[in-house]
């Protein structure tokens, strides 16, 4: 599975080169739910970094608590916004803070597609996967709200 979500990374990014022209130069974003944290996220041109606090359940009831910090690639913007809807894929580093992932150190992959719903103000659809020292690789969906200023 590791390697299924390593290649298809390499496919996302293959068309990043075609559509750098089309991204602003810089972006703040303030994340206020989950994907890819509840914190900050600063994008040049196609590159972002971002740090935050993460939640998500791998078991139905049982809330894992992170903190994430990471890079995500943007590419193929669609639409004719100032700031385009466009798709991503990113790497993250996550600490666990409670539960299984007490103290340990995991590393988080994710892929999807933010949509610039009006202004700045996005919703962001996409499927993180987390795997950690000691245990099994979790897939979860990773939706995520956010506001986006073009700097």
């Amino acid at each position: 599975m590791k390697q299924v979500i390593f290649s298809a990374m390499l496919l996302f990014s293959a068309g990043a080169a075609f559509s750098q022209n089309r991204f602003s130069k810089n972006e703040l974003s303030i994340n206020g739910f989950r994907n890819p944290s509840i914190g900050l996220e600063y994008r040049y041109r196609q590159v972002s970094v971002h740090a935050g606090y993460y939640v998500t359940n791998f078991t139905s009831g049982v809330t894992n608590q992170f903190v994430k910090t990471g890079l995500t690639l943007w590419f193929l913007p669609v639409g004719k916004k100032e700031i385009p809807s466009s798709f991503y894929a990113g790497a993250s580093y996550l600490r666990g803070l409670n539960r299984d992932y007490d103290r340990k150190n995991a590393l988080g992959m994710e892929v999807g597609f933010r949509w610039m719903i009006w202004k700045g103000l996005n919703a962001r659809i996409g499927a993180i996967a987390v795997t950690a020292r000691g245990q099994d690789l979790k897939i979860n969906p990773a939706p995520g709200i956010s506001y986006s200023f073009k700097l």
